[in-house]
């Protein structure tokens, strides 16, 4: 009977383990959002935080997003021209880039450069007892170092997701004009007519809620890093894996919250 239950108590435990991490994840976000309209404010830090994350994640999210949308192009092309519909390339370039690949890539490719970088640097605060010196100093390292990190994320990915819009579209439309044999007016006419303004905001809100989701994990997995290089090699690796999880699945929901009738 005991070799029986096994696998399910297996499965049990495995389940009352995740409910306690995600418990425990909700506790850190609510505490960061608590800590994000409470002085003191570290504006060094905010913006050191923003011109890493922003500015410095521009080169990769570019590139992504002008062979994503050049791909995309291709492939939509190849689709369409088994029911004679090669017409609509352009609006579902332009359609699919910024509801769902523009933000859902932006934001891996940010968890992958931002969510390792700042689960590395906390973790590593953490077993160097720099952390402990912050206490020791009066500074709360929740406001020192999350609240600014989380912050300058969330304001930064939405921008990252618009440009990387812009450019998955124009590769879309170099692929269009050069591969295609699209006529360019037409082209930029068929993206402009097609395209609503709600798209292109529910990418930006989903990037926005991408931001906070890369910056938390990162922190949280930092923060909750156990001492030594393992440890913080395991917190790295795990802040990545979650951010990119949750990622695809908050972006499940709100797709279904957006545009579900």
């Amino acid at each position: 009977m005991t070799t029986v239950l096994a696998p399910v108590a297996h499965l049990g435990r495995m389940t009352l383990a995740m409910l306690a991490s995600l418990g425990r994840v909700a506790l850190f976000a609510m505490l960061t959002i608590s800590h994000l309209f409470r002085p003191p404010f570290y504006l060094k830090e905010f913006a050191q935080a923003l011109m890493t994350i922003g500015y410095f994640s521009l080169p990769v999210v570019g590139m992504t997003a002008l062979f994503t949308g050049g791909a995309l192009a291709l492939q939509i092309y190849a689709g369409g021209a088994r029911f004679n519909a090669e017409s609509v390339v352009p609006s579902i370039v332009a359609i699919g880039m910024t509801r769902e690949l523009g933000p859902v890539l932006g934001g891996l490719m940010v968890a992958a450069r931002v969510a390792s970088s700042i689960a590395a640097e906390i973790g590593t605060m953490k077993v160097t007892e720099q952390i402990d010196a912050l206490v020791t100093l009066s500074t709360h390292p929740m406001k020192y170092l999350t609240v600014p990190r989380v912050l300058a994320a969330t304001l930064a990915v939405p921008v990252l997701v618009g440009v990387g819009d812009i450019i998955g579209i124009m590769g879309g439309y170099l692929v269009g004009i050069t591969r295609l044999d699209f006529n360019s007016a037409t082209f930029l006419r068929n993206t402009i007519e097609f395209l609503e303004a709600w798209d292109v905001g529910s990418g930006l809100v989903k990037g926005a809620v991408f931001g906070f989701v890369v910056a938390l994990m990162g922190c949280y997995y930092g923060m909750n890093s156990e001492r030594g290089a393992q440890g913080v090699g395991r917190a790295t690796k795990s802040a990545v894996v979650a951010a990119s999880v949750m990622i695809l699945a908050t972006n499940y929901i709100l797709t279904e919250l957006f545009f579900t009738s």
